[in-house]
């Protein structure tokens, strides 16, 4: 392992790289379930649900296998979150547009994500996407980790764990709970919910100041064992004040994986009559559309997870910076392939790499355990939502902490950074805050006369983003 992994050279060890695989694997695996949820109009048990579960599973798995080999680093890959939806969102205008069936419109999309992923494969070796990387000013790279911590913090207490009731929901715990005026009127407006957002509380606290505490004494494990703390806790509270049991979803579950559904429906099933029928414009703005988000959440997170954990040189950069790319390539190609959205590298990878992971056997471990869910998704989705909102919002803070690295006297370099900040948990995407960032950027630095500081490569990115946000329909 230390041959393959360069485990001593990253000052690492294999049960520090597991541990930090299964941190990560917690953190994210609600990603198993909700992407085909996404994906199929919460059509849970359908054929094409069952189809799309395990492609999430098994392209995960091969763009976590790839970011362990290929780049050695820590970071794991899944369907990205924004990404689904907006693939959800394409088929159902494809269904509009043709009157074809969900499953064909389905198949049709596919084709754009595999198109989306060949194009980022051949900029990959090209070195294309390493050079837009290096293009981004390091003032603003240097807020890119901050804003991510924010937008961690932000989903941890804001869309992580939501909670349903006869009144309807999700209610979530800041704004429905601490942004209630009153406990009365947060119970009025939650009904019988009320009680199972105060358990979500309690738990998402008690596991955040378990971690903090543990990571006060160098205990690398702290938020494992935190999220685990917090999960014991919201099984106990679920049994005794719930009156409900919280591992009753394990009755009657089936731990056979649905191979044959994802043969029959997503499998290498690409419908090119389908996309034809939707116009070679609308084709080729959806691609770009895809291909802009995608590459700027991935940069965003490598940059700013890599940055936390000191994989970055004295410029920002970092090493196998390519690789990586490519492996995120490949699972966006082995998505399409299997029957899934854009695979993505995940913000919850922070989680891992703070719990010490600093290889691939990191990546590699998280993947073996996305395969395994195949045969325990139902173990996996015992979890408590409110169990990971724990470590989302420690490792929010803790990446929050790279503000102190940006010079606050310098408005050409605090303004870019304040508008990611704000932008990031507001949007709900990485790629978006960095154009923002870029654009505001490049316009403040040709205002004040200073253009020749300003790369050609950051106006032309600058110049697709206004596109992105203004002229693409």
């Amino acid at each position: 392992m230390d041959k393959l992994f360069k485990l001593k050279q990253n000052g690492t060890s294999v049960r520090t790289e597991i541990l930090a695989g299964f941190t990560t694997f917690m953190t994210m695996a609600y990603i198993i379930a909700l992407n085909p949820n996404l994906l199929t109009n919460f059509d849970t048990g359908s054929s094409l649900w069952n189809g799309v579960f395990m492609a999430t599973c098994i392209a995960s798995a091969i763009g976590m296998f790839c970011m362990a080999f290929l780049a050695n680093k820590p970071f794991c890959l899944a369907p990205g979150m924004g990404l689904n939806s907006f693939f959800a969102v394409v088929v159902g205008n494809i269904v509009s547009i043709t009157g074809m069936s969900y499953v064909e419109s389905f198949q049709a999309a596919l084709i754009i994500i595999l198109i989306e992923g060949i194009v980022f494969l051949v900029l990959s070796f090209l070195n294309v996407r390493e050079k837009i990387v290096d293009s981004i000013p390091l003032g603003v790279r240097l807020g890119i980790s901050p804003a991510i911590g924010l937008m961690l913090m932000n989903i941890g207490v804001g869309s992580n764990a939501g909670v349903y009731s006869e009144n309807g929901g999700p209610f979530y715990l800041m704004r429905d709970f601490f942004g209630a005026l009153t406990p009365s009127v947060a119970k009025d407006a939650m009904g019988s919910g009320y009680n199972t957002m105060i358990l979500n509380v309690i738990t998402t606290f008690i596991g955040l100041f378990v971690i903090v505490a543990l990571a006060q004494r160098k205990i690398k494990s702290s938020v494992l064992i935190g999220m685990l703390s917090a999960s014991i806790a919201n099984w106990a509270g679920q049994a005794i004040f719930l009156d409900t049991n919280p591992f009753s979803s394990l009755k009657g579950a089936s731990f056979i994986p649905p191979v044959k559904d994802m043969i029959d429906t997503t499998f290498f099933k690409f419908n090119f009559e389908g996309l034809v029928e939707i116009g070679w414009f609308t084709m080729i703005t959806l691609v770009i559309t895809f291909c802009i988000i995608d590459m700027f959440d991935t940069i965003g997170t490598l940059v700013g997870t890599a940055s936390r954990a000191n994989m970055v040189d004295e410029n920002g950069n970092m090493p196998n910076m390519k690789e990586a790319l490519i492996a995120d390539a490949v699972g966006t190609i082995a998505g399409a392939c299997t029957g899934t959205s854009t695979v993505t590298t995940f913000v919850e990878s922070a989680s891992g790499v703070e719990a010490g992971g600093r290889t691939g056997l990191t990546a590699l471990t998280t993947g073996l355990l996305f395969l395994a869910c195949m045969f325990i998704a139902p173990i996996a989705a015992i979890i408590p939502a409110a169990a990971t909102s724990s470590a989302l919002i420690y490792v929010g803070v803790l990446m929050l902490m790279g503000l102190k690295n940006v010079n606050f006297d310098d408005l050409e370099q605090i303004v870019p950074v304040a508008l990611m900040l704000i932008g990031m948990p507001v949007s709900g995407s990485i790629g978006h805050a960095i154009g923002l960032g870029l654009i505001s950027y490049t316009f403040i630095k040709v205002l004040n006369g200073k253009f020749k500081e300003v790369s050609v490569l950051t106006y032309v990115i600058s110049a697709l983003f206004l596109v992105k946000f203004f002229l693409i329909a």
